[in-house]
């Protein structure tokens, strides 16, 4: 048996389009089977690719872009858009081919898995092992089948009925493409295997055709969510992980039946599917709309309104009794819908990011707490906000607001309700008591948005105390025992505490610097400002304060100093976002994108526009310095003009007194002196000069 081991290996098995949802998780799925795992009996895991605890399959694909990150970082090795040569050379080295078209499967893809089919068919004198093609079709081949008897609407299709049924006519190519192979994997079964599945629209992870139902939930954008149709056809459906594992299953035991409907137990109606979804991650209704509001809307396109129409109720029977399956939701979306919603929030990162603000008076909470909602999109919590938006909301049910949505006992409740906060309020000179404070504050963090998306606690809770009532629950078994052991709740305690601060003199002298209307409305006048600095300081110094309680918890709060009157708080925001990281959520919409885009190109606009302008500003005070140079330049040349020109009349009078006395005597003594050739020259002219002067003296006398 050992020697058996050493010579199994791993087998090598094709995915295409790895990056698109379905073939993604499928391809992830069997990257981490295990060999031996899914299987008890001897003869059983005689068949398996590989020793038992190693991993069963190599997995390579191809994909649409060159980055292999971590969505794609389980292939061994990836294909970007392969040539037919490559993608053939490629598929030869490979023990299985999954080709997969059930998601809203294109006319190309059709195209590529005929051609693949065809092209491996062609080669089977050269395979070197037997090779196993597994076509990933989708149950929308026979959408339009009906039950042999029409008239009774609960009867169930039989996985024989359905695959003998008339195809679909928009899923013809489809419906020939699975013939095809089942044709080709029959003709020589030792060489070539085919394999068809029958998927049912796919579920799970980060969701994919639901996705839309799920996102309006998460981000609540509406107070029902959209339903478009009637919404009372039966959906055959499977979780993205259940398909893989049938596929697995194919891989490992290559069950007899070449044709499985993979769908899982469920029966539900797209009705059910969105109600459930509404009730277990958004507002908890739904709202029926036509379907072409879908389109409006652009929530859907026509190809998958079409998948949304489909209405079967399939018994599959091979994935049930023939196939060793794990199922993970096999009863289905709706049964399993806590479960899904957690691993759709979780593949998409949509996790909740909660934040509690605090600090004396005026340090700036609000302003920083409203520049956190913005940033991370999540909802902003402050006490009286949140007291007054109750009050409002229980006058509304008792006063019969909206009757359709509330019962009886729901408006008594209310009324109730009402009563003890007015009465409260009376008693305590307009404040309300802690204990309701805290039922008031624990259910709006219970809320669905503050659940989903997180929340930025704004100067609330003050005390240990409070803190300790709104979040700290106990155990039942702690309880029982009579151990005290404190339990906080996870999904409302906030993840990071943030305590801003600031000292007296900086934070009287920004109040002082306030308009007198601005300081009257938020209760920062003299007489009010310093007795709530005073508090604040008294609650600091407590024997248990509240970032004590926070402590206990091990979450840690970072302090941080404002010093500074930056009305945008820019290093303080940078602080605690780095401290918080990236925001988890969907971020803008389409259209706020829009916008922002539009924002961003009009500050480009005015940048550029501001640019050009001092360009322009630069440029002509260049011109006026290089004008004001030549002017000066032209002043310089022309006094040195005038200069030249005075040299010149003064220097005339002696130029004609030397022509006229000097120049003559000097020429002609010069002549004598070229004639005689003297041996001292200078001495001869001065001789001569001196002789010419005593000769013209003797003439003269």
């Amino acid at each position: 048996m050992g020697d058996k081991k050493q010579k199994i290996r791993q087998k090598r098995i094709f995915v295409n389009d790895v990056d698109r949802y379905s073939s993604k998780h499928i391809a992830e799925f069997l990257s981490t089977c295990i060999s031996g795992e899914e299987f008890e009996d001897a003869e059983a895991e005689e068949t398996l690719a590989s020793p038992r605890g190693e991993p069963a399959f190599q997995i390579v694909g191809t994909v649409s872009s060159s980055s292999k990150d971590e969505t794609t970082g389980f292939l061994l090795e990836q294909y970007v858009s392969p040539t037919r040569d490559e993608l053939l050379e490629c598929l030869l080295q490979c023990d299985v081919v999954v080709y997969n078209i059930s998601e809203s499967g294109t006319q190309q893809q059709v195209e590529e898995a005929t051609w693949t089919i065809t092209a491996l068919h062609a080669e089977l004198e050269n395979f070197k092992s037997r090779k196993m093609f597994i076509l990933v079709s989708t149950v929308m081949t026979k959408a339009l089948i009906k039950p042999q008897n029409s008239d009774e609407t609960d009867d169930l299709l039989t996985e024989e009925e359905f695959k003998k049924g008339r195809p679909h006519p928009r899923f013809k190519n489809h419906n020939n493409l699975e013939k095809l192979v089942l044709k080709l994997g029959r003709e020589n079964k030792s060489k070539l295997t085919g394999y068809v599945v029958a998927s049912g629209l796919q579920y799970g992870k980060g969701e994919n055709l639901f996705h839309y139902f799920f996102k309006v939930s998460w981000l609540m954008q509406f107070p029902k969510v959209p339903i478009f149709g009637v919404g009372t056809n039966h959906i055959p459906m499977i979780h993205i992980y259940d398909l893989a594992g049938v596929i697995q299953n194919i891989i490992e035991l290559r069950p007899k039946s070449k044709y499985i409907l993979a769908v899982d137990d469920s029966k539900n109606t797209l009705e059910d599917i969105v109600k459930m979804i509404s009730d277990t991650l958004g507002p908890g209704k739904i709202n029926k709309l036509p379907e072409e509001d879908a389109i409006a809307m652009k929530a859907f396109q026509q190809e998958e309104l079409e998948y949304l129409r489909i209405n079967l109720r399939l018994d599959p029977f091979i994935v049930k009794d023939s196939l060793n399956l794990h199922w993970k939701c096999e009863s289905g979306m709706v049964e399993n819908m806590e479960a899904i919603v957690e691993e759709y929030k979780n593949t998409r990162q949509l996790l909740p990011i909660r934040i509690c603000l605090v600090g004396p008076p005026a340090v700036g909470k609000t302003t920083v707490a409203q520049k956190l909602c913005s940033h991370y999109q999540i909802p902003h919590i402050q006490i009286k906000e949140v007291i007054g938006e109750k009050i409002t909301q229980l006058k509304e049910i008792v006063n019969g607001g909206n009757p359709e949505d509330v019962s009886e006992d729901a408006a008594a409740v209310a009324q109730t309700q009402l009563g003890n906060i007015n009465k409260s309020m009376e008693m305590n000179e307009g404040r309300l008591a802690d204990h309701l404070v805290v039922d008031i504050l624990q259910e709006k963090l219970n809320s669905k948005p503050c659940r989903n998306q997180g929340f930025v606690l704004d100067g609330f809770p003050k005390t240990y105390e409070q803190a300790k009532l709104i979040f700290l629950e106990e155990d039942e078994e702690t309880q029982e025992s009579k151990v005290k052991m404190p339990v906080y709740n996870k999904e409302i305690t906030p993840d990071h505490v943030i305590a801003l601060e600031a000292s007296d003199v900086f934070l009287i002298k920004r109040v002082q610097g306030l308009p007198e209307s601005m300081a009257e409305k938020m209760h920062f006048t003299q007489d009010e400002f310093v007795p709530r600095l005073m508090r604040y300081r008294q609650r600091s110094t407590a024997e248990e304060t509240l970032l004590d309680y926070f402590d206990e918890l091990e979450i840690h709060p970072e302090h941080i100093e404002v010093s500074t009157d930056d009305p945008e708080y820019t290093e303080v925001i940078e602080r605690i976002t780095e401290m918080v990281g990236l925001p988890k959520n969907y971020g803008l919409s389409p259209e706020e994108q829009e916008e922002e885009d539009r924002k961003k190109e009009e500050e480009m606009k005015l940048k550029l526009a501001a640019g050009a302008a001092e360009k322009k500003r630069r440029n002509e005070a260049t011109l006026a310095d290089m004008a004001a140079q030549y002017e000066e330049w032209k002043n310089v040349s022309e006094v040195r003009r005038q200069e030249c020109e005075l040299l010149e009349a003064c220097s005339l009078p002696l130029r004609n007194y030397l022509m006229k006395y000097v120049m003559p005597s000097l020429t002609e003594a010069m002549s004598e002196c070229c004639k005689i050739k003297p041996e001292d020259p200078v001495d001869f002219l001065a001789e001569h000069l001196l002789w010419n002067n005593q000769q013209d003296k003797n003439s003269n006398e």
